[in-house]
């Protein structure tokens, strides 16, 4: 079948790129759409396909300023002609499933998470912003929603990146999706046997992550805390970090699994909808200290490969790093790894053909 993918945006390399690469090695002639593509920030795999961009892509900074954009995101998406495609994978988490495809296409989205900003982190998004920002986004976000809905109504089946996201698109869109995880190239990573003296928070430094706690926390106990990422938080943090706290910035795939083997354990604060960076640092031998909600709770085996702490808090994560270092020994670099395997590339490839074809008889 001729193929189509349809992802949000393409200006980095982050768990949906990570999700679209191995999508692109089980469907290898698919051709790409996408809001906005910054060749420079992708993977040759990706740049080795045809991609082909919205208009927005032509609007004033739009590699940099694409998320402004969102409210002409969904006009974008339908002016794609997909005629030619039989099979149309979205890959959504910001706008993508709503494309218009032929009558006798079949259309799968996997869903990395029903937009944040649009629905159960609205008003979080809406008190961090400024005062005209926040004055725009109450009729463009309501008339977003609206048209999120709708068009959740032209897919004909949704796979979930993870139980938690499942029951959000149950929710918010009246629809069932089957769970399939994200792959995760654990080969990719090696361990340490002799970790040093410090530990490790990775990601974008945005608000919903909450790496503000992490630095907190660690303030007060005085314990190093490397943290990798760039993003909207940065300068704040940069600004009461205290000399046990290294922020680093973006750095290179080396760095990171560098990094990963190395530390204690892995520090993650947020709530995320799957998470792919415990499971990296779980690949490397490492445990993962994690706010226990969200799709942590679908990767950590408590007690075995990390451990959770139940409020975003700073003395939350204090009494949980405390309970760590008391109680490491029970936790194994082989059983982390062990663990990082069950979400491997080849579990995924699998599950997504069994899937493909069975959505494919189901229309013959």
């Amino acid at each position: 079948m001729k193929t189509a993918i349809v992802h949000y945006w393409l200006i980095g390399m982050r768990g949906g790129e990570k999700v679209l690469s191995a999508l692109l090695d089980i469907f290898p002639d698919a051709d790409i759409f996408t809001h906005v593509y910054d060749l420079k920030a992708v993977s040759e795999k990706i740049a080795n396909h045809n991609v082909y961009t919205s208009f927005i892509q032509d609007l004033p900074f739009s590699k940099r300023l694409y998320q402004n954009y969102l409210p002409l995101m969904p006009l974008a998406l339908e002016q794609f002609d997909l005629r030619d495609y039989d099979l149309v994978i979205s890959s959504e988490s910001g706008p993508a499933k709503g494309v218009l495809t032929r009558p006798d296409a079949l259309h799968i989205c996997y869903c990395h998470t029903p937009m944040r900003y649009l629905w159960d982190m609205y008003h979080d998004y809406k008190k961090q912003a400024g005062p005209l920002k926040r004055l725009a986004m109450t009729p463009l976000l309501h008339y977003m929603r609206m048209w999120d809905l709708a068009s959740a109504q032209r897919v004909d089946h949704f796979i979930a990146n993870s139980n938690y996201v499942a029951s959000r698109i149950r929710k918010y869109y009246r629809q069932n999706a089957t769970v399939i995880y994200p792959p995760v190239a654990v080969d990719e990573f090696y361990s340490s046997d002799e970790p040093k003296d410090f530990y490790l928070m990775v990601g974008q430094l945005v608000g919903y992550k909450r790496a503000d706690l992490a630095v907190r926390a660690f303030n007060r106990m005085g314990k190093r805390l490397v943290v990798i990422g760039d993003g909207e938080q940065l300068s704040m943090l940069q600004k009461i970090a205290k000399k046990n706290i290294v922020l680093m910035g973006k750095q290179p795939f080396e760095v990171i699994k560098k990094h990963f083997a190395r530390c204690r354990a892995l520090i993650f604060p947020g709530m995320e909808d799957f998470g792919i960076v415990p499971v990296e640092a779980m690949a490397s031998g490492r445990p993962v200290i994690a706010y226990g909600r969200g799709g942590a709770l679908e990767t950590i085996v408590e007690g075995e490969t990390g451990l959770f702490f139940r409020e975003q808090s700073e003395v939350s994560i204090i009494e949980a790093v405390e309970e760590f270092e008391k109680t490491k020994s029970n936790i194994t670099s082989e059983a982390c790894r062990n663990q990082a395997k069950t979400f491997d590339l080849d579990r995924f490839t699998e599950e997504i053909k069994e899937f493909v074809l069975s959505a494919c008889e189901k229309i013959a």
